[in-house]
């Protein structure tokens, strides 16, 4: 029973994961139209990106660049109906997709593109696998399962280092405003000590009291 308790939680874990998404981009007829997605290091990023037109003879060309979350260039191409991207992350943060329409006269109501985003564990080749280490059916059903979890496992371990680089920058604010807040009443205390001062030497030179 335990058994199967925990292949149950598993399984649920592999179905909350986030491994790969479809997703339809309207690209106006001016403009640019992004999408961002935020990775950790040493993962692997596979995307396919095709426009989505009727007319297959006339079909408008786009243009597409990624950036790292440094601002380096890992994918650019311009006048493309379709194409792909594939790297390994080597920085943590948001990389950037952008997509544009080439000739914004042409395409007066915008164009549509398809984009199949696909990380980790979901841009592994599967069948590859199966086939170099002769595996298949429940044995390579396991095998997926087992990359799951450890994908799981590394997320947890970002979030939790994600989470306490935010907690110690809090602390490190809530230091910088408690001290603030001191040096702003220190300051109102001796203005209005200087100003008290001022007022009795003017009341002395004056003689009113």
């Amino acid at each position: 029973m335990e058994d199967k308790t925990i292949l149950f939680f598993l399984l649920c874990c592999l179905s909350i994961l986030q491994l790969g998404q479809g997703i339809w981009l309207n690209l106006p007829a001016s403009g640019t139209k992004c999408v961002s997605e935020e990775i950790q290091t040493n993962v692997v990023v596979l995307a396919d990106y095709t426009v989505i037109s009727e007319d297959h003879q006339n079909m408008q060309t786009i243009s597409t660049k990624v950036t790292s979350p440094y601002g380096n260039t890992l994918h650019s191409k311009d006048n493309v109906t379709n194409g792909q991207f594939a790297f390994t992350t080597s920085e943590a943060g948001n990389y950037l997709a952008c997509f544009w329409v080439d000739d914004h006269h042409k395409a007066v109501a915008g164009v549509s593109v398809n984009l199949d985003w696909k990380i980790g564990i979901a841009a592994k080749d599967w069948e590859s696998v199966a086939r170099k280490e002769k595996i298949e059916g429940v044995e390579l059903e396991l095998r997926k399962l087992e990359g799951a979890v450890e994908a799981i496992h590394e997320n947890l371990l970002y979030l939790r280092t994600k989470e306490a680089e935010m907690r110690e920058v809090s602390e490190i604010t809530n230091t910088r405003v408690a001290w603030f807040s001191v040096m702003s009443l220190g300051v109102c205390i001796g203005v209005s000590a200087l100003q008290l001062w001022h007022l009795k030497h003017f009341f002395q030179k004056k003689k009113l009291i």
